[in-house]
């Protein structure tokens, strides 16, 4: 195994002086706490990279991980296919013309939700402050840490070893003094690397950067900031917090703030889910209404077999369909009460899909997810993202 790659500081060089000026640099003037440490940990196309880890005949090779039939869709691509532009969220045909050597493996989401496992093990060496976003990626706060190491970039060195020996995966990381910077910083120097952005850096970093870039911008949003002549992090920083707040809602607030670098969002161990869904594609188009409603019972009952195990309810019932053409429309109802059935949730989903009837064209994916999440005892609606799970 080779050593984890230098850390890229200013010039891409590992010093000293960058983890000084983690520790030392002022806060913004909302924040009298010091400096926090934080770490985003990101495994390298975790589902491919596991397939290719069990099967050597793999090793090397473009593959995706997901169904092959027409209707199927790319769930991970390892990075041998991603240099033909294969990438996660593709219909399984596209693929397949992008790069006609493509290997797709079925997933096996037991497997990976045990590799996973051992992945948090080591984190919670180092911090209780674990703040997961799914199998391959976390937050870490390791302002103080178990460990006593006041270098926030060589606990991220040693976890990024500790995963390859344990797991013979690699692993990215992202340092820095807040959650949007550390996750910026994971994508720098992946696959296998490690990059620190400290206070000094931060503005000047997010400054050249396209907005398409920031995460938790998406192709819709930097789209209608390209319209309104917002193009990199520092066309963002222009605007003033009333435009964008008249354009973005609560997000311009959001907005205004990583585009100067700040970011006062907290890494949060205890947060429960936004929302829990399953959706299906079909291998024939669906025309009527009796045949979605057929298709509809088995996302269903996956959805309410989640709720009953986690002992969660939500409020908020979500249908999701996406035609031939692929345009995707959504349809939601709020109740007063959370829903207390799986019967109560086909009833929600049953209004809400009759409208849509008769289609002009066919039907090739639905989806169900239920929001506004809680308790069963204690509704607590958070910011988690959604939990997916595959039919």
């Amino acid at each position: 195994m080779t050593g984890p790659r230098k850390a890229a500081i200013h010039k891409g060089s590992m010093n000293d002086t960058a983890e000084q000026d983690l520790s030392e640099a002022a806060a913004p003037a909302a924040d009298a706490a010091r400096v926090r440490k934080i770490i985003h940990v990101d495994m390298d196309a975790f589902y491919a990279s596991v397939e290719q880890r069990d099967h050597p005949e793999l090793r090397g090779k473009p593959v995706a991980v997901g169904g092959s039939a027409a209707r199927g869709v790319v769930a991970a691509a390892s990075y041998e296919a991603r240099k033909f532009g294969v990438r996660s969220a593709m219909p399984s045909v596209t693929a397949k013309r992008k790069c006609p050597e493509l290997i797709f493996a079925r997933p096996r989401f037991d497997v990976y939700r045990q590799v996973s496992q051992q992945i948090r093990a080591i984190f919670a060496d180092y911090t209780p402050l674990i703040e997961p976003l799914s199998f391959d990626e976390a937050y870490l706060d390791v302002t103080e840490n178990l460990k006593g190491i006041d270098s926030a970039t060589q606990i991220a060195e040693e976890i990024r070893a500790r995963i390859k020996a344990v797991t013979q995966l690699t692993a990215s990381a992202g340092v820095s003094y807040n959650k949007f910077l550390a996750k910026l910083a994971s994508d720098q120097n992946k696959p296998d690397g490690l990059f620190v952005i400290t206070p000094k850096l931060g503005p000047v970093f997010v400054e050249d950067l396209q907005v398409g870039r920031f995460h938790g911008i998406g192709p819709a949003t930097s789209a209608k900031m390209n319209r309104l002549g917002i193009e990199t992090g520092r066309d963002l920083r222009a605007q003033t917090l009333p435009f964008l707040q008249q354009h973005f809602g609560k997000s311009g607030t959001h907005y205004y703030w990583i585009s100067r670098g700040i970011d006062h969002r907290q890494v949060r161990p205890d947060r429960i889910r936004k929302s829990v869904g399953a959706e299906n594609t079909f291998s024939e188009d669906l025309f009527n209404s009796g045949e979605a409603e057929i298709e509809l019972q088995p996302i269903i009952a996956k959805v309410w077999r989640y709720c009953e195990k986690s002992g969660i309810r939500g409020r908020t019932v979500t249908l999701k369909v996406k035609f031939s053409d692929f345009q995707i429309i959504t349809r939601s109802r709020t109740l007063p009460q959370p829903v207390a059935s799986e019967a109560e949730i086909a009833q929600v989903v049953e209004i809400l899909m009759q409208p849509l009837f008769p289609v002009l064209k066919g039907i090739r994916l639905l989806g169900v997810t239920l929001s506004s999440l809680g308790e069963e005892e204690e509704e607590a609606v958070t910011e988690t993202p959604q939990l997916r799970l595959t039919l």
